[in-house]
């Protein structure tokens, strides 16, 4: 009589379960793997014998050996199972981070509290400078009435000047009558009213803050920018002391070496007009690409203030003069520290950044 190759099954089934507990890693009970489920297990190589088998015999031994297979496949995938999670258990341990040590780390580092940007740097400088010339520091709101940006400072509805600035429109109220300040120029009627209601003329003052233009950036221009207003209201004012102030503020901000000179311009709310410049820092009065080869650089307005400024905040143009100026702090920023593109003062290089720290 021919044995069964099943004969010794419950023994093979017995060391399989052995090998299975034996394994105390994950790693090693992978590498049993092929030998205890797989292709190469006792297993396999039984089910493989079954074809010896007598008809009558094969359907038992069959159904034997497969009650078997799952028996030896459960107490695997019990036993990865297990492994696995010890593993990643361990995994977890290892990578554990003690908060405390990080904490306690940060404590005793030294503090980076950081620096003021650039902008906000010169800003400061320049504010510092016309205080020290006798002037008073206000401020004023960055979304205006059309009235404030525009009618109060002469330039009615339709005017041409309007085209002078690329304004952006706020939706609030009656369609185009809120608007970002393309100016800080507002701020001077805002003053003036409220020296007039609170009888507190004379004005001396300058008012920097953030104005906004549809503009394209390029090296000299940002549609987000900053800019900073004077205003004088006094007795007696000309265009002497207008000019006088400028040069002053030249070379004090700039240096000794750096000249300003005044060109006629056209602006609403004064007359007669000016565009003031100085001395291109870059190339020293060279020509170059920042200035357009010219060897000056236009640093902003000024003029002696239109009688229709004047009436449109009621003050008596009679008894009283006055003048105001503008330019642009980024402006003053590129030309102090020689920065070819004003771009540069919007692109957050750290690298570029750290240099004014």
């Amino acid at each position: 009589m021919t044995t069964s190759p099943l004969a010794e099954l419950s023994t093979h089934v017995a060391d399989l379960i052995a090998r299975i507990e034996q394994a105390l890693t994950l790693a090693d009970l992978l590498v049993d793997e092929p030998f205890i489920v797989g292709k190469r297990s006792i297993l396999s190589t039984l089910q493989k014998s079954l074809g010896a088998l007598a008809p009558e015999e094969r359907k038992d031994a069959g159904a034997r050996l497969q009650d078997a297979r799952r028996g030896i496949e459960e107490a695997f995938a019990v036993r990865r199972a297990l492994l696995e999670e010890e593993a990643r258990a361990e995994q977890l341990e290892a990578d554990r981070l003690d908060l405390g040590d990080v904490v306690i780390s940060q404590v005793l580092a030294p503090l980076s509290v950081g620096h003021p940007g650039i902008v906000a740097a010169t800003q400061r400088q320049l504010e510092d400078v016309f205080v020290a010339m006798g002037f008073n520091v206000s401020d004023g709101p960055e979304v205006e009435s059309d009235w404030y940006n525009f009618e109060a400072l002469n330039i009615p509805p339709a005017h041409p000047a309007r085209g002078m600035w690329d304004t952006f429109y706020v939706d609030l109220g009656e369609p185009e009558t809120v608007v970002l300040r393309t100016h800080t120029s507002p701020t001077q009627i805002h003053l003036m009213e409220q020296a007039v209601a609170q009888d507190a003329l004379p004005i001396h003052s300058v008012m920097p803050g953030r104005c906004y233009r549809r503009d394209t950036p390029d090296a000299r221009h940002l549609a987000t920018f900053h800019q900073i207003e004077g205003l004088v209201v006094d007795r007696g004012i000309s265009f002497a002391d207008l000019a006088g102030v400028i040069e002053t503020f030249t070379h004090a901000y700039f240096g000794a070496d750096i000249s300003s000179r005044l060109r006629p311009a056209f602006f609403p709310f004064t007359e007669p007009s000016a565009e003031f410049e100085i001395t291109c820092t870059i190339c020293r009065g060279d020509g170059c690409r920042t200035c357009s080869q010219t060897g000056w650089i236009e640093l902003g307005g000024c003029g002696m203030l239109d009688p229709a400024v004047f009436e449109a905040v009621g003050i008596d143009g009679d008894e009283w003069s006055g003048f105001a100026f503008g330019f642009g702090i980024d402006r003053c920023a590129q030309m102090r520290h020689q920065i070819a593109d004003m771009r540069a003062l919007i692109d957050n290089d750290v690298r570029f950044l750290r240099q004014f720290s």
